[in-house]
Formats: structure tokens, C-alpha cells, sequence
């Protein structure tokens, strides 16, 4: 019998919780869904895009990852080694202008994510007119994640939504 792994328990737990709030609130609108494997290296990659509900201008990306190092040490039960998934979340948006919204969104995340550590990545493509940067801020969880984290699912969601309303400011 197929005994699904960490990775897959939290894949679907956050899958859970976000289609409901697109089918059943409509408090979000899926938009993007990646499920990897990675046969190269046998890792495990899934990913979730969304935005609020009548706010397509700005997003979120909930991303799962587990190296084979992580899927080998759950499966065998290796001793001493302490299987997890890493999580990370990225915003992203148009319009951006450097001098003044990067350090307002970087106070915005400081604010609703203390201690976690982010990159915020400008980004224009070359030769198009355009009124700002695509602005792209990810952040990065310094421990992993596992099924004792599970209850912490919604309360990371709600974040994720705060964020993504505190960010709608920025819209120009």
C-alpha cells in the first residue's frame, strides 16, 4: 500500500486550504499550479500561484521542495538525520519604482514576517517602454518544514493574504 510521504501530506494540506478559499470563499483566485519531480536529481518541487480575489496585479507562490537527501532519509528512517521540506513564498508585482516602494515593501514584509529572511529581485525586460520593475520578493524559511508544522498551514495562509492586501498600495 502507497504511504505517501511528507512532502506529499504537505503538499496537499496547503492545496486544501487554498482551494477552498478560491471555490468556496472566493477569497483568492488560483492561477498557477507546478507538481515536479526532478528526475535528474530525484527531488520533489510543488508550487502554488495565486492572488486575491479582483487584485491580479500582485501574487503569491507557495512553494514545497525535498531533495532526494530528505525523501531517502524519511523512507528508509535513517538515524540521526531529520527529514523536511523547505519552504518558500514569493510576491510579485509590476510597476515598481526602486527609489521609493522597494523599501516600503521591504518594511511591509519585516513587519508581517519577522526573523524571516527575504531577496527582493527588479527586473525589466530591455528595450520595452514600462513604468517601474517587476518586483519579485522571496521569502526564505531558514528551517524545514514537516508534518509537526502542519497546524501552522492556515496561519501561514492568512500571512500570505495580509501581505498580498498590505502590497495592493504599491498598485500605480
Amino acid at each position: 500500500m502507497f504511504d505517501p510521504t511528507m512532502f506529499d501530506n504537505l503538499k496537499v494540506a496547503f492545496e486544501n486550504q487554498l482551494y477552498d478559499l478560491d471555490n468556496l470563499d472566493g477569497a483568492i483566485r488560483i492561477t498557477g499550479r507546478t507538481d515536479r519531480l526532478e528526475m535528474s536529481v530525484m527531488s520533489r518541487e510543488f508550487a502554488i500561484r495565486f492572488e486575491l480575489t479582483g487584485v491580479p496585479e500582485v501574487y503569491a507562490e507557495i512553494r514545497l521542495e525535498a531533495s532526494l537527501a530528505d525523501l531517502a532519509a524519511e523512507i528508509m528512517e535513517l538515524k540521526g538525520e531529520s527529514p523536511g521540506c523547505e519552504l518558500r513564498i514569493c510576491f510579485g508585482m509590476d510597476g515598481i519604482r526602486e527609489e521609493t516602494d522597494c523599501g516600503n515593501i521591504e518594511r511591509i514584509l519585516e513587519k508581517i514576517w519577522p526573523e524571516i529572511p527575504f531577496v527582493q529581485t527588479l527586473s525589466r525586460i530591455y528595450g520595452q517602454v514600462s513604468d517601474g520593475f517587476r518586483n519579485e520578493a522571496e521569502l526564505r524559511f531558514q528551517r524545514k518544514i514537516g508534518e509537526e508544522q502542519m497546524e501552522d498551514i492556515p496561519e501561514i495562509i492568512e500571512h500570505v493574504q495580509r501581505t498580498l492586501e498590505e502590497l495592493k498600495v504599491f498598485l500605480h
